[in-house]
């Protein structure tokens, strides 16, 4: 049974407690009681325990300084601990915490949905919410293979998707991912997906040839980004999109990477004028502070599910669907864009990544180096993939220079928050250099 006293008698012997002991007691409980993503547990080195994250440096309570380069995993914007999402937490949780989204409706979902719909690509009208990027990407295709349920083609249930692709950890997004390390122990659970070939010249034959299954094809707009950092070109996407329309096939974009200014746009889709049928949003929607995604689509799809059958009815939901504390986060995040110059921010950084990063390719250790907007990418000639050990050395390579990083196999990549100032932009640079420098 759970002992409040007990409880209490416990937090208060942690107050009193030194530095280094509540470090020790965190990293020990850590290793005692949790199990970590992407993580070897019995051979990695113990977490690094982090006390308070403040614009773009993690404070750890074993005295070190991390500048967070990659966002903490792409989803921190503005920098940690921004004031004006933290008011905005605050604000609302006092006033509505949470309530079911079956039947109930709240004021932040409604204002976000329409803040959405007006910055997406045009015909996007309808906002379904989720957790995360994974949830995003699983509504999305479900939607997609129930719309042609519900108009009567049920033979159009195929999905198909882009080789190196990576659309998240639940069933339905690790099928439209590439077979990889991250699918490998779940094979039986995973249903056939067609790949897409990446050639312009081949794609109109291959949705001609499959039209009458394909339910709808995913893509990450201009990038692929846990399948390496992959860049594809505007005009691969434009053509892609208009085939799509011309075969009848739903498009699914994506962006839950690229979503939220990365690319040097608001979304990946705008450089071309794409407009998707099914758009996935997550990571920086509410500029890194809470979990929330959500996926947007067209009228023509969701009219779909309309009717007096109820198996036309979308059968999907998240227990904390539209919370509201998240809802209120992602529009002060998006007030930010608007009263803030964030676009030009992320030019200022793209500049300087083609400065310090593109000469790089003249190393022999480099195969190649490339950016768009605020991802820089550097990727070395070793081999072996995400497991490749290089990985591994070059992560703990920058944690002992202050710099948190996290590359993929051979891919070293930034990600860093747009709020980065140009001194420190230069610092996490000079570690790189260096570091890239030295590898033999």
């Amino acid at each position: 049974m759970y002992d409040t006293l007990s409880a209490a008698a416990n937090a208060a012997a942690c107050r009193d407690m030194s530095p280094s002991r509540r470090r020790s007691t965190t990293t020990a409980g850590d290793r005692a009681l949790l199990w970590h993503p992407y993580t070897q547990m019995l051979t990695a080195p113990a977490p690094i325990p982090i006390a308070r994250a403040k614009g773009v440096r993690l404070y750890g309570s074993d005295g070190r300084v991390l500048i967070d380069a990659i966002g903490s995993w792409w989803v921190n914007i503005h920098g940690h601990c921004h004031p004006r999402l933290a008011r905005a937490v605050r604000r609302q949780i006092s006033a509505l915490d949470h309530v079911l989204f079956a039947g109930f409706t709240h004021a932040p979902a409604v204002e976000l949905a329409r803040k959405l719909i007006s910055l997406a690509p045009r015909g996007l009208e309808r906002v379904f919410y989720s957790d995360d990027g994974s949830t995003a990407v699983e509504a999305g295709l479900k939607m997609a293979m129930q719309y042609w349920r519900n108009k009567g083609r049920p033979r159009k249930r195929t999905l198909a998707a882009f080789e190196k692709a990576y659309h998240g950890d639940t069933a339905g997004a690790m099928s439209l991912s590439a077979r990889s390390v991250f699918t490998r122990a779940f094979e039986p659970l995973l249903f056939p997906v067609r790949r897409v070939p990446a050639e312009p010249g081949r794609l109109d034959a291959f949705l001609r040839r499959n039209s009458a299954s394909l339910a709808a094809v995913i893509v990450e707009p201009l990038i692929q980004a846990a399948g390496g950092m992959r860049f594809s070109s505007p005009a691969f996407l434009a053509r892609l999109a208009a085939l799509c329309r011309r075969h009848e096939v739903l498009l699914i974009a994506d962006e839950v990477m690229t979503g939220f200014g990365r690319t040097g746009r608001m979304f990946a889709c705008e450089h071309v004028g794409v407009s998707p049928d099914i758009l996935c949003l997550s990571k920086a929607l509410t500029g890194g502070v809470l979990p929330l995604a959500a996926t947007l689509t067209s009228e023509k799809v969701y009219s779909a599910f309309l009717g007096k059958d109820p198996l036309k009815t979308f059968y999907h939901c998240h227990s904390y669907t539209a919370n509201p504390v998240a809802c209120a986060a992602a529009l002060e995040n998006l007030r930010i864009f608007e009263e803030e110059p964030v676009l030009e921010r992320v030019l200022r950084i793209e500049a300087r990544f083609k400065e310090r990063l593109l000469p790089l390719k003249r190393l022999p250790q480099v195969a190649d180096a490339r950016v768009l907007g605020a991802v820089g990418v550097v990727e070395l000639t070793w081999t072996g993939g995400y497991l490749a050990g290089i990985g591994r050395r070059l992560s703990a390579e920058f944690l002992r220079r202050g710099v948190l990083l996290r590359p993929l196999g051979n891919v070293l990549y930034l990600t860093p928050p747009y709020s980065i100032s140009r001194k420190d932009l230069d610092f996490v640079l000079d570690k790189i250099e260096d570091v890239v420098s030295s590898l033999a």
